[in-house]
């Protein structure tokens, strides 16, 4: 296999927002972004929040982060949670929080109600926040069946980790048949050999980091990251990874069927599959579907990767699916909202029932 191959160009999986005068997408707009989601899995738009409006957006999520009573959520490396090094933090259901919720939802409803009906729940809403020395995750897909959004309400740089994608591995119906019948099986392959990289990739920058100081470490932080025995799906944790219980990728995945597949189909997985990373603009809107391949990067950076995330059932989901790969928060639990209560919301509508969860949050 060649080596990881990440594209920045995302030209052909961007579409400009042109809005109507009603507030929302123009129908020629939203029709070419729900092709390039259906063609791709995922979609990158520009212009859907003002610079002003991402200000706003980015004070809400500092809010959250900086909050003592905050929740974290750990699904994205328990370990880089642990330390600080990744900030997975579910947003309480505030006045804010909803209007904005309702602003994003209401200007792309014209996708959204393509993929999601009105009836279906909003899974959670929450900041993705990155720091410096945080670890590359694993290529991975979230739990089928949602729509899922990443707002960048700060400039993102390739240095900071911008989400990086594989286009066409979403599991459409008969997707599996793509490449005589062989379609689920090349993309997993694909995902092996691109965790294989990522592992070596994790290790190295941790053994660089220990040898330079730069950034400092916390007590225990090597060890917890390389040989703890505690869970962690996206750490590169040898000792878990050995004994086949990181179920992301372990050592078990590359099995001899599994190694002599990946050679046999070499040019077919190198010519078909490749990792694209989005480096968004203030502003941006990046739509996804939960079950086409992804990753979050490792931030190299001094400045924070700071991301508004909402994800939206696609269909009915299973309590233990929800919990599995979503972190509501208590307010959200407690005063569940559907896509189509953010669609009518009104400014007031909004404010009453974001006051509602927060008299539910006190109580």
């Amino acid at each position: 296999m060649k080596g990881l191959g990440v594209s920045h160009s995302t030209d052909e999986f961007e579409v400009a927002a042109e809005m109507s005068h009603d507030g929302t997408l123009a129908p020629a707009c939203a029709r070419r972004i729900q092709e390039v989601l259906d063609s791709a899995g995922f979609v990158v738009i520009p212009g859907i929040l003002s610079s002003s409006e991402a200000d706003e957006a980015l004070a809400l999520v500092r809010a959250a982060i900086d909050d003592p009573a905050r929740t974290s959520a750990g699904f994205a490396s328990e370990t880089d949670s642990l330390y600080r090094r990744r900030d997975f933090c579910p947003m309480a259901s505030s006045p804010e929080v909803i209007e904005l919720s309702a602003t994003l939802c209401q200007r792309l409803q014209e996708v959204l109600k393509e993929y999601c009906g009105r009836s279906r729940s909003v899974l959670e809403i929450s900041t993705l926040t990155s720091y410096l020395g945080s670890s590359h995750q694993y290529v991975h897909r979230d739990p089928y069946g949602a729509l899922c959004m990443f707002v960048a309400v700060d400039e993102v740089t390739a240095e900071q980790g911008g989400t990086v994608f594989v286009p066409r591995t979403h599991m459409y119906g008969g997707a599996e048949m793509q490449f005589d019948g062989k379609g689920y099986l090349l993309m997993e392959l694909f995902r092996r050999a691109c965790n294989w990289k990522i592992l070596r990739h994790n290790l190295a920058k941790l053994w660089r980091i220990r040898q330079t100081g730069q950034p400092k470490l916390s007590p225990g932080e090597f060890r917890d990251r390389v040989f703890s025995r505690k869970m962690d799906a996206h750490q590169p944790n040898l000792a878990r990874f050995l004994l086949g219980k990181t179920y992301q990728f372990n050592i078990l995945m590359l099995n001899p069927v599994a190694l002599w597949q990946m050679f046999r189909y070499r040019r077919i997985i190198d010519e078909s599959f490749s990792m694209v990373q989005t480096v968004p603009a203030k502003g941006t809107v990046i739509l996804y579907r939960s079950d086409v391949l992804h990753a979050g990067p490792d931030n190299n950076s001094e400045r924070p990767r700071y991301i508004f995330s909402m994800s939206i059932a696609r269909d009915i989901m299973h309590p233990g699916q929800w919990e599995y790969g979503y972190a509501p928060h208590s307010t959200l639990r407690a005063h569940p909202l559907s896509l189509g209560d953010l669609l009518d919301m009104k400014p007031k509508a909004r404010e009453r029932s974001a006051r509602e969860a927060r008299v539910l949050e006190r109580g």
